[in-house]
């Protein structure tokens, strides 16, 4: 029987195969696992059933994707309706959802999905230039082929210019009349459409210094820093002062070292405590005071840098 544990092995032990580094596997947060090959990173989420994931949830996933300009996925093995198909995407809350197949065949043969599960049945985005060429050559008016299709003009006017998905019959009947492909596949893995990051509306240290603050909840670490002005920088990923001690401070490094080494992030620590030196391990520590000292955020990297390399 598939467990949980199953899935996150068979995920990891995949992307290994495929050359991809991976983080350590966290299984109660806003992600499960980051995976990176060159400029490609995935933030990906594992459920049995694709239906327990939260909004909450989801929300600081997404919002972690776009800081990290990664591709949030999910992967599942079934939804209430039944097992996950192959070759299928099922959205939640606007990620993607996906079987564990539909990704090993993304990850292993470049084979993408082209069907989308919603309301109503399975669609497909057409490809207009493959309508638009085959009616040009054939002298088609755009009313000659959706009556073949069995849809409206309107209808084909908008598969042509890219507003509307098809449903999955449609597409079939207008493959067999064209006798060509005339659907596109979905590439999951691309970087996608960046939305709006709601940052703390809290006016800090940092902010002062031109990031954008998240502050998570379901994650590894308090919260994630960029600066808002450019994506040249690497993000700051961040534990803050929450009156810990150094033992827990200890144990905090290992996955903020680790999850910042995949993405590409800058970990730091920025605590009270003086006792604490300039690391915890290898993680550079910023004390609050000297946090509001800087002038701006090239002191701040400096900084982190020297501490760093010491």
């Amino acid at each position: 029987m598939l467990t949980r544990g199953n899935l996150l092995q068979q995920i990891e032990k995949l992307l290994i195969s495929q050359g991809f580094k991976t983080s350590d596997v966290y299984d109660q947060g806003a992600f499960d696992l980051v995976a990176r090959k060159n400029l490609l990173i995935l933030l990906l989420k594992t459920f049995l059933n694709i239906d327990s994931i939260n909004e909450h949830n989801a929300h600081e996933m997404k919002q972690l994707a776009n800081i990290f300009l990664a591709s949030p996925i999910i992967i599942g093995e079934k939804s209430r309706n039944g097992i996950l198909e192959e070759g299928v995407i099922y959205e939640r809350y606007d990620i993607p959802t996906i079987g564990f197949d539909t990704f090993k065949n993304m990850i292993a043969y470049n084979e993408y999905p082209e069907i989308l599960a919603d309301r109503g049945g399975y669609f497909v985005k057409i490809d207009g230039n493959v309508i638009k060429q085959y009616r040009e050559e054939y002298s088609m008016s755009l009313k000659d082929l959706a009556s073949l299709a069995h849809v409206s003009r309107a209808t084909m006017y908008k598969y042509e210019n890219g507003i509307v998905r098809a449903n999955a019959e449609t597409a079939m009947i207008l493959e067999e009349i064209l006798n060509t492909k005339v659907t596109l596949d979905i590439d999951l893995l691309k970087q996608p459409q960046q939305e709006n990051i709601e940052y703390s509306d809290d006016v800090n240290d940092l902010s002062k210094l031109g990031y954008g603050v998240l502050s998570t909840n379901k994650s590894p670490f308090d919260a994630v820093a960029k600066m808002k002005s450019s994506d040249k920088h690497s993000p700051l990923m961040a534990n803050v002062e929450k009156n810990r001690t150094e033992k827990t401070l200890k144990r905090m490094a290992i996955p903020l070292k680790d999850l910042s080494m995949v993405t590409t992030s800058e970990p730091v620590f920025i605590i009270n405590n003086d006792k604490i030196k300039e690391s915890i391990g290898t993680i550079p520590v910023i004390k609050s005071w000297e946090l509001k000292e800087f002038e701006n955020s090239k002191e701040l990297l400096k900084m982190i840098r020297e501490r760093k390399e010491n």
